[in-house]
């Protein structure tokens, strides 16, 4: 059964979480954690068929590495969930890499990018190219890539985006057009 809470109720165990309530930890992992799942699963869904991670073990790794962050100034539930946008994108990077360092020559870790897709861009790309360009892309427009780390790695629409990054969703769907272009540009050199 699903509780319903407010986005206040998220950031006051926020608040308390980061006093050192344990309490308030308990109650933030109880409301969160379908959350996480979903964007977990939304994730794995645009993952090529050898995929070693499942989602349990994403939402695990991604939940323990946020949870490390105790001492962030959570601003609100809306700065929790790009903070956690960004672990889950870390995580899965750093799982690409050992892959790749793991093969030593064969074929790179393949994701699938269909919602990034435009024209002539191959179906499947090297997921450290993409952290790369996100990279070179948060250098050039923090707010671009932060639009595609929230869409590609945590799944959420442009409604939600917009709501996250308190802009208009027509602004979430220029920028992230523009991302687009400049990804695919990076990505196909």
């Amino acid at each position: 059964m699903k509780r319903s809470t407010s986005p206040t109720d998220i950031t006051q165990y926020l608040a308390k979480w980061r006093q050192g309530d344990q309490e308030a930890l308990s109650k933030l992992t109880l409301i969160v954690h379908d959350e996480f799942k979903h964007i977990a699963r939304s994730y794995l869904r645009r993952e090529n068929s050898n995929c070693s991670i499942q989602t349990t073990e994403l939402v695990n790794e991604s939940y323990i590495r946020l949870m490390g962050q105790r001492s962030t100034d959570w601003q609100n539930r809306k700065h929790f969930y790009a903070v956690a946008a960004k672990v889950m994108r870390n995580f899965l990077i750093d799982h690409a890499r050992k892959r790749k360092n793991s093969k030593r020559g064969r074929d790179f870790n393949f994701v699938a990018i269909e919602n990034i897709q435009l024209a002539d861009l191959e179906k499947e790309i090297d997921l450290i190219k993409l952290d790369d360009a996100l990279t070179l892309l948060e250098e050039i427009n923090g707010r671009q890539s932060r639009i595609v780390e929230l869409k590609f790695f945590a799944g959420m629409t442009s409604r939600e985006i917009s709501g996250v990054l308190d802009i208009s969703e027509i602004t979430v769907k220029r920028d992230w057009l523009k991302a687009k272009v400049f990804l695919y540009s990076e990505l196909s050199k």
